[in-house]
This record gives structure tokens, C-alpha cells and sequence, in this order.
């Protein structure tokens, strides 16, 4: 099993920056994409960002430029450091765990990621 705990999220107006966290616990894997999602009420959720612990990283297209994604894998923690955010970034943020998998192919299968965190807010204003 594993614990994902997000934090971090908040309101900005838009050209702000966030940085997000999620820190993981419980089993750790030593082959695993750790991944960051959003989803506004109403649409699908997005995949936004990936890192796997080799250090492999996907961004989606929406995002690349903007957010960078790291790990500290001494604090088992992920971050998502989000810059010139628009209105349109706004939805809540998870972070998710895809044991054995890289992220690429994980992306294209998001069933991929078992394990989820509760999710953290973030909202940019115009």
C-alpha cells in the first residue's frame, strides 16, 4: 500500500506561481511513475505531469514550459511547481501512483495509477 498526501494548493491571480507536494508513504517502490492529475467538476481528469524514479519526466502540452516536476526521493516526495498560471489552470490537483510502470505508458493508461492522494485546490484568478 501506498499513502499520497498533496499540499501546497491555493488561490493566485493568474502569472502566479504554486508549488505543489506530495509526499508518499507506506510501501515504497524502487520502479514506479509518480504522477500529478487535475479535474475541474464536470470534465475528465487530466494527466498533467510525470516523473518516474529513474527520472524519466512527461508533460502534457497544456503544461509544458510552465510546470516542472521533481522528486526528492530521500523525502519520498514529489513537486509540481507550477508558474505563469492561468484562470484555465484552476481545478484540484492529485497526485497518483503507478507501481512497475514507466510513465509514458502509464499516461496513455491512467488505470495504470492504483494509488491516489486526496487532492489539493488550486485557484487562479484573472
Amino acid at each position: 500500500q501506498v499513502q499520497l498526501v498533496e499540499s501546497g494548493g491555493g488561490s493566485v491571480q493568474a502569472g502566479g506561481s504554486l508549488r505543489l507536494s506530495c509526499a508518499a508513504s507506506g510501501y515504497i517502490y524502487s520502479y514506479i511513475c509518480m504522477g500529478w492529475f487535475r479535474q475541474v467538476p464536470g470534465k475528465e481528469r487530466e494527466g498533467v505531469a510525470g516523473i518516474h524514479t529513474g527520472g524519466r519526466i512527461y508533460y502534457a502540452d497544456s503544461v509544458k514550459g510552465r510546470f516542472t516536476i521533481s522528486q526528492d526521493r530521500a523525502k519520498n516526495t514529489v513537486y509540481l511547481q507550477l508558474d505563469s498560471l492561468k484562470p484555465e489552470d484552476t481545478a484540484m490537483y492529485y497526485c497518483a501512483a503507478a507501481p512497475g510502470i514507466d510513465c509514458y505508458t502509464a499516461f496513455r493508461s491512467t488505470s495504470s495509477f492504483g494509488y491516489w492522494g486526496q487532492g489539493t485546490q488550486v485557484t487562479v484568478s484573472s
